[in-house]
This record gives structure tokens, C-alpha cells and sequence, in this order.
């Protein structure tokens, strides 16, 4: 059997295409993007970039009612735009095998928020499986299109940043070729009317207890893997009240110990406690009560070790199983196997430094376009209201401007809830700042609300031509397809105009002067307006860098005007004072030339 190493996002690719899957449909985000980027690569496949994670899950949707095998792919915050039809797609089962892959973002690397898809899951009756590494992830991603199948339901792949990014070695199968089902008329379980609903909902319920019953036993030992063992530690066991609680303090027993655990926290299990009792899950929901009732009667104490919330434990414990969880645990943030050591051994170990590295904060690049449309509006002390996207940085200092981020597509909702809160006037000193992808993901719906609802504000996209934050990704207004192949580009002005919005300006990003005098114009009318500040982003491939820049200091007074946007190619020299440019750095956007009140900026162009 060929071998190869692949990241977990490569390896679940690599499981769909030999599953036989022939739709998939994504939105780019972390920890989730580079599944679709390498399935697409694989013959028999069509795959895409939706514009959002709802319409991704109704477009798999679709073609699992027609019979073949699909799958979305979304990042955990997605999964709440998805969950919309998840909730009935669950009603309505799987005639072809029907998957989901919802990346989890422990510790918060790319996220607003830390999000357990298990909760969704288990409120949409969605059963899940959480692979522990890349190998695993292929096998899981095959295993969730054949249980789909089998029980009639989309299945959740879930898998978290360290999964999703890590490399292991997989073994490499041929595809099997699913023959499509024939697609029969059905609109009793394909109608989600409350008469059908009420029947299906039922069919749910049941399903859930047969996969709950089947969990526990030899048909889904591959996933759901046992191993006993007689091995002791010496660990800390919490020392309970007289009321049964645990009192917060700890007293060293030499005990068998067993673990119950999934994903990733298994890894860090297997590293601490080599040889303890484990009962890795791999189904996390349906949990097989009968296995981890056995399970737990052959251990002294038991430890339920999961990233996020106590979704396992607070069931183990409703059936009456005394277990170590949360109470230890932490409700947050990635787990270690440091941390298991310092709280399940008491090993004395210093985790709040763990390693003495330079602080590197997150930056907008150099030559980056929303640095230049930050720069104005803090010239202007305009605030804004900002969305999810590389932009969201304008928070920080020295830029500043940002004072709100929610959600997709949430910074022209909330504009439109401050003018209608506080008046016309107010909002003449804001503005909603969103990206082109982000104002096609779900910013169309908000802008359509505002010219609906008689709103007056101004809306700023900020069109750099890609989906920059996820790493470069293609969406409906750049003409381009998952695949490459070249398609229709939604004309951003076109669709404004389309809602009714009659002022809608475009400007270049880096047309510092002309930038300025139409922001100052369209906060001041009295109507609904919107700018889109455009450049390209300046790590896409297909940009052309205009030169670099360098600072006479015969000419420069060391005012440090240059400085104001924080662009990390330009620094004041300690020594001087003067402000030097980093040309390896520089690409000649001309910011800090446009912001020099002293001509000592010069830009010299390519090939001079």
C-alpha cells in the first residue's frame, strides 16, 4: 500500500475522492480551507467555492436527494450559517451519503469565537466523528459517507486547527465507485412541511438510539477502540466533600486509571499515559452508553479528557458514572500533554511562558489597501463598524479605527442598528467597513435591509479581489472558479446600484487625496451610499509590485507622518531619527509617499 505525508485537511480530501464523493461545495475558512483546495485536484469530483456555508450545505444537499454521495466544508463558525438547513437536512436524511466537515478552532487561532460543533450536533440529532489524526481522518471521512448511508442521515466530520494542520503518515486506497441510487419521488421525507416534519422527527429519534446501540458494539470497533490495561499512577484525586462535591483539594493515590477521550486529546493521553486504559471515541455523538458503562466499571477512576465543552462528561455523569472532568479540566483554549501532567500527575510545571519567543502580533502586510483606507478615516476620526476578514485588524494601534466586529456580513446590520438607535447624525461619524468576499458571504443581505428599511450611513467594501484572511481564495467577483477555470464576475457596482442605492463610488485605495474627499462627501448625505476603496491585495500572485521606496534624509525632518499607519516595512531609526524603509519588505504602494509633508519619500519603479 502506497504511503504518503499529508495534512488532515489533504487526508480528508484524499477519504472523499476514494469514498466515491462527486459534489462538494465550501466557503473558505480556517482551519477548514485546505480541504476543497486539494480535493479539487482529483478527477471525478466537481467542487466548488460557495458564497456562504448555507448555501454550500443546501447545494450538497441537493445532490445527496438526487443520489450521490456530496459533502460542505465549512470552519465552526460557519456551521451557524449552515445550521439553517442542517437542522432539517437531518430531518430528511441521505439518499446519497451526505457529509459535513466543520473544523473546530480551540485555542482561537483564526476565530471570534471557541465553538463546540458537538452542541450543534447533538441539538440537530447529527451524529459525529472526530478523527485523531491524518490517517484517521481519511478513514473517518470514508467511515461518515457509509454510516450516512446506512442510517439514512448527514453525518459531521469534526476535526480542530491541530488536526486540521498536522502532518501523518496515510495510507493511500483506489477510489471505489458508488453507483448513484435512483432517485423515486418521496415528498413525505423530502418535504419538510410540520405534517412531514412531525412523522420525521420521530425517524430522528429512533435513529439516534440505533446508532447510540450499534456505537457500543463490534460494528463500529474501528472507531470506537478499547483498550484495558491492570497499569497504575501515582496521580491527584480529588477529594470530595461531605455533600459528594469535589472540596478543590487533592490528596496523591496510586490508582488505575482509565481515560475516555477523542481527537486530538487523545494524542496527549497516549504521550502522558502510554499504558493506561483507554476507550478513544470515535463517534462522539450518539455516545454508546453500554461501552462506556463497561468501560468505566473496569477502571478506579475515570477521566474524560475533551478540548471545549464537557459534552461527553455531562452525559457520562447523567447515568450515574463518576468521572474527573471540568472540574480539573479547563473550559478553554487547546489542551497539552504538559497540562495533563501538571493536573493529573502533579508535576510542578511552569505553563504560562512556554516558550521564550519574540512577540510577533498580527499586522496588516506592506502595501496592504485597507491600510491606506484606515489611514484616511483616522485622519478623518471616523469610527467604523468592521466584519470578519484580514481587515479586522484596524483595531489595533496605530491604526485604531475599528470598533466593532461581530460576525459575517455584521457591520453593516449593526451601522443600520446604530443610525436607527441614535439618529441620522450620529452615524455621519461612522461607516461599515467589509471585505468583497465577506459583502458577498452575507453583507448583500445587510446592505439590502438598509435600502429596504429608508437607512442613511455609508458603507465602505474594501475590495483587495480575493479572499484574503484564508489565504487567496476565489469568490463570485473574481471571475475565477475553485478549479481555476474562468467564469462570470458578479460587478459589485452593478449589484449595489440593483438594490437601489443610487451614490455608489469607486476609488482607489491608494488615491490617498480623492479617497478622503469622497468619504467626507457620502457621510454627509442624508441617504444611503457606498464606497468601494479598491486595490489588489499585495500578496496575490498575479500582483505586480510598482518599485520601492527610499527616504532622503537630506529632505526628511523626522516628523514621523510616514509612521502613522504602521506599515512594518518603515521604522525610525533609534540612532538618527530619521525613518528608514525595509526594501526587502516595500513593495511602493506610495502610503507613507503620499503621507510626507516633506517630499523625502521617493519611489523608484521597477527596473529603474
Amino acid at each position: 500500500m502506497e504511503k504518503k505525508i499529508m495534512l488532515g485537511n489533504e487526508a480528508i480530501a484524499r477519504g472523499a475522492w476514494e469514498a466515491g464523493v462527486k459534489v462538494s461545495s465550501a466557503y473558505p475558512g480556517t482551519p477548514s480551507t485546505e480541504m476543497s483546495e486539494n480535493l479539487v485536484k482529483y478527477e471525478g469530483v466537481y467542487a466548488e467555492w460557495a458564497p456562504n456555508e448555507k448555501v454550500a450545505a443546501e447545494v450538497a444537499m441537493g445532490a445527496s436527494i438526487s443520489g450521490v454521495r456530496a459533502m460542505c466544508a465549512m470552519k465552526c463558525v460557519g456551521l451557524n450559517v449552515a445550521s439553517d438547513p442542517l437542522y432539517t437536512a437531518s430531518y430528511i436524511g441521505a439518499k446519497g451519503g451526505l457529509v459535513y466537515l466543520v473544523a473546530d478552532d480551540p485555542g482561537l487561532y483564526s476565530s471570534q469565537n471557541e465553538q463546540d460543533t458537538r452542541r450543534i450536533a447533538i441539538s440537530s440529532h447529527v451524529p459525529v466523528l472526530e478523527p485523531s489524526d491524518s490517517e484517521e481522518a481519511r478513514v473517518f471521512t470514508k467511515k461518515a459517507f457509509d454510516i450516512s448511508e446506512e442510517y439514512d442521515t448527514p453525518v459531521i466530520l469534526r476535526t480542530t486547527t491541530r488536526i486540521a494542520h498536522s502532518q501523518g503518515v496515510v495510507n493511500l486506497e483506489d477510489r471505489v465507485e458508488v453507483e448513484d441510487k435512483e432517485y423515486v419521488r418521496d415528498p413525505a421525507k423530502n418535504v419538510m412541511v410540520p405534517a412531514n416534519a412531525m412523522k420525521r422527527h420521530k425517524v430522528v429519534i429512533d435513529r439516534d438510539a440505533k446508532l447510540a446501540e450499534d456505537g457500543a458494539t463490534d460494528k463500529f470497533a474501528d472507531i470506537n477502540k478499547v483498550v484495558y490495561t491492570d497499569k497504575t499512577y501515582d496521580i491527584l484525586v480529588p477529594v470530595k466533600g461531605a455533600d459528594g462535591k469535589a472540596s478543590g483539594e487533592f490528596k496523591k493515590e496510586n490508582k488505575k486509571v482509565g481515560f475516555i477521550t477523542s481527537g486530538i486529546p487523545y494524542q496527549y493521553v497516549k504521550e502522558v499515559f502510554p499504558e493506561a486504559s483507554v476507550l478513544k471515541l470515535g463517534m462522539v455523538t450518539p455516545l454508546p452508553k453500554k461501552l462506556i458503562e463497561e468501560f468505566a466499571s473496569k477502571v478506579e477512576v475515570l477521566y474524560i479528557i475533551e478540548e471545549l465543552e464537557p459534552v461527553i462528561e455531562e452525559l457520562v455523569r447523567s447515568w450515574g458514572i463518576d468521572c474527573v472532568g471540568k472540574d480539573v479540566f479547563p473550559l478553554d483554549g487547546e489542551y497539552s500533554a504538559n497540562m495533563l501532567r501538571e493536573k493529573i500527575l502533579g508535576q510542578d510545571l511552569d505553563l504560562s511562558d512556554p516558550a521564550n519567543v519574540p512577540v510577533r502580533p498580527p499586522i496588516l502586510c506592506p502595501g496592504c489597501p485597507h491600510r491606506a483606507t484606515y489611514s484616511v478615516l483616522k485622519k478623518l476620526k471616523i469610527h467604523a463598524s468592521g466584519d470578519i476578514g484580514c481587515y479586522t485588524l484596524g483595531v489595533a494601534a496605530p491604526l485604531s479605527v475599528v470598533d466593532t466586529t461581530l460576525c459575517m456580513g455584521g457591520s453593516i446590520s449593526m451601522l443600520h442598528g446604530m443610525e436607527k438607535g441614535k439618529g441620522k447624525d450620529w452615524v455621519k461619524n461612522w461607516v461599515a467597513v467589509i471585505g468583497d468576499s465577506t459583502f458577498l458571504h452575507t453583507g448583500v443581505n445587510s446592505l439590502m435591509n438598509m435600502v429596504y428599511n429608508q437607512a442613511t450611513g455609508t458603507v465602505i467594501i474594501l475590495d483587495n479581489s480575493t479572499t484574503g484572511m484564508t489565504g487567496h481564495q476565489n469568490h463570485p467577483a473574481t471571475g475565477k472558479m475553485l478549479n481555476g477555470e474562468t467564469t462570470y464576475a458578479i460587478d459589485l457596482v452593478k449589484l449595489c446600484e440593483g438594490m437601489g442605492i443610487k451614490h455608489v463610488k469607486v476609488v482607489d485605495a491608494f488615491d490617498l487625496e480623492k479617497l478622503e474627499a469622497t468619504i467626507k462627501e457620502e457621510v454627509a448625505r442624508d441617504e444611503l451610499s457606498v464606497i468601494i476603496s479598491q486595490s489588489p491585495c499585495a500578496l496575490l500572485k498575479t500582483y505586480v509590485p510598482k518599485g520601492k521606496c527610499f527616504v532622503d534624509t537630506e529632505k526628511c525632518k523626522k516628523c514621523g507622518k510616514c509612521l502613522t499607519p504602521g506599515c512594518p516595512a518603515i521604522k525610525k531609526d533609534k540612532e538618527t531619527g530619521f525613518s528608514v524603509i525595509d526594501e526587502t519588505m516595500c513593495n511602493g504602494c506610495g502610503l507613507c509617499q503620499q503621507l510626507c509633508p516633506f517630499d523625502a519619500i521617493e519611489l523608484r519603479k521597477r527596473g529603474e
